[in-house]
Parts: structure tokens; sequence; C-alpha cells
């Protein structure tokens, strides 16, 4: 399965369900079956590192995303992965526009997959990077609860 995570900007809260979603996998022993990357709705970020405020949070860890920078979503990311899971509406709406709809229903907000629905407070506007990790960790959660339920009873 892969999945693609998508905000504003990726690089805050995509990358950060996009490397904590593979060092869970990992831990699992599932990635061979579970991939994700990150990717961005608009150009602003595009070239640029990880924000300094996930790369901490990530620290906290023990996970380094080196090497990520930022890249826009493309009209071809949607037959390439099997999820593309926005961090809010706004994501969503954009996710359709560049991918031309959603004719197999694989958009979804990161949040659908628990049981809070909503989205994902955007640390760029909040500072919260804390907030921000509880909800990126409780919808992958969600998502290895849905899609590998015997491997994930442990989370």
């Amino acid at each position: 399965m892969k999945i693609l995570f998508i905000c504003h900007g990726n690089i805050c809260r995509s990358p950060m369900a996009e490397f904590v979603l593979n060092d869970t996998a990992r831990k699992l022993g599932l990635e061979g079956k579970i991939h994700a990357d990150s990717a961005a709705t608009s150009t602003e970020e595009i070239g640029n590192p990880v924000h300094p405020g996930t790369r901490k949070k990530l620290q906290e860890l023990g996970i380094s995303c080196a090497g990520k920078t930022a890249r826009q979503l493309t009209k071809a990311d949607y037959s390439r992965y099997d999820l593309l899971i926005g961090m809010d509406e706004w994501n969503l709406q954009n996710i359709r526009r560049i991918a031309g709809g959603d004719p197999a229903g694989k958009v979804f907000l990161l949040l659908d997959f628990t049981d809070t629905p909503g989205e994902v407070a955007d640390p760029w506007y909040t500072g919260n990077f804390d907030d921000t990790l509880r909800d990126v960790q409780a919808g992958v959660r969600g998502i290895f609860r849905r899609y590998f339920p015997q491997e994930s009873s442990a989370l």
C-alpha cells in the first residue's frame, strides 16, 4: 500500500505523517507492505527542507527526516498512490483540483481514520507542533488499525 500525505507546503504536517507512518511500519515489520511519501498542494516551499519544528518533534521520537525536501503534488500521483491523505479541507479541495477529481475514492483527511474526524491543526499558524504530532500519531494509528488490524493490535 502506497500512501501520499499532502498539506499546503510539505514542510510541516505531511512530512511528519510520512516519517511517523514509515517508522511505525518498520517497528511493526510492515515496511514491505505499506510506505508513505508526502507532497504539497502549493509551490511556495518546493525544494525546502522539513520545518525545524517538525524536525525537532521527529528527532524526539528518534526519527530522522534528513534529505527530505518539499515537492508539489502532480496529477500523475493520483494513479501512483493507493491513498491520498490531506490534513485539512482546503488540502482536499486542492488535491481534487490537481488530480482532476477523485474517481476511485482515494482522497481522505488524515483524521478520517480516527474516532474524532476533523482537520490536523497547521503548526505553521499555531506554532504548536505537539498538537500536530498528537493528531498525526492518532491518524497513523487509525490507518494501521484499518488496513493491518492484526499487526497493529499493540498500537
